[in-house]
């Protein structure tokens, strides 16, 4: 049994979602959220929830306030579930790990439905219409700058853009912890940066990580 967070102002968006969830077998509690306290609020009761969210429709600052929520909360599973969402968005939150699925308002219902099973699963579920756009929109164009990464360094900043930790990092590689915590010390140097999400954001500019591979 899974409790739910319907995270949306839209009062038609939110008697639709909840006619969908009561065919759904495994449905504890649903709770609403109108903004993103109240979002924070039902998460810290019920940390394992799944959060459907129109995130267009809430209060957050940017999508790292978004990632950072999710990091919090790393049990929850989150259904974005929005009219549109802009390319760099998708890709973001995406790359932030899998614990974010998306379908769009205008998906058929059985895509919706799959969504919904898929997060109980606790597995991703992207919509036709997402993993298209992002398709069609190719990889992002290269920085100008390249800061003088190593191919070594390249290689790690992907793994790390993935959300992978320095000891998996180092297992999958056949590296010492130790060598990979230097690289990945100077690779944040380089590129003046002192978050993963910084250099997340770079990997993507750089065109470092081929988003194809990990959305399909």
């Amino acid at each position: 049994m899974r409790d739910y967070i319907l995270a949306d102002n839209q009062d038609i968006t939110k008697a639709g979602m909840l006619f969908l969830l009561k065919g759904v077998k495994e449905v504890n509690m649903i709770l609403e959220a109108d903004n993103k306290m109240e979002l924070i609020k039902a998460l810290r009761a019920y940390p394992e929830a799944i959060v459907i969210l129109d995130y267009t429709l809430t209060d957050f600052a940017g999508v790292e306030e978004l990632i950072v929520l999710q990091e919090r909360f790393k049990e929850a599973r989150w259904i974005l579930f929005s009219d549109e969402l802009s390319i760099d968005f998708l890709r973001q939150v995406i790359l932030s790990g899998d614990a974010f699925s998306v379908v769009m308002k205008d998906s058929a219902k059985e895509e919706i439905i799959s969504a919904i099973q898929c997060n109980i699963r606790n597995e991703r579920y992207i919509c036709n219409h997402t993993s298209n756009l992002l398709l069609s929109s190719g990889k992002p164009q290269k920085v100008v700058e390249e800061h003088h990464l190593t191919a070594t360094e390249k290689l790690i900043l992907k793994e790390i853009a993935l959300s992978k930790t320095t000891k998996e990092i180092a297992a999958e590689r056949n590296l010492s912890f130790h060598t990979v915590n230097s690289h990945r010390k100077n690779i944040f140097r380089k590129l003046e940066v002192n978050s993963v999400h910084e250099a997340m954001k770079y990997a993507m500019r750089a065109g470092i990580v081929d988003l194809a591979e990990y959305y399909i």
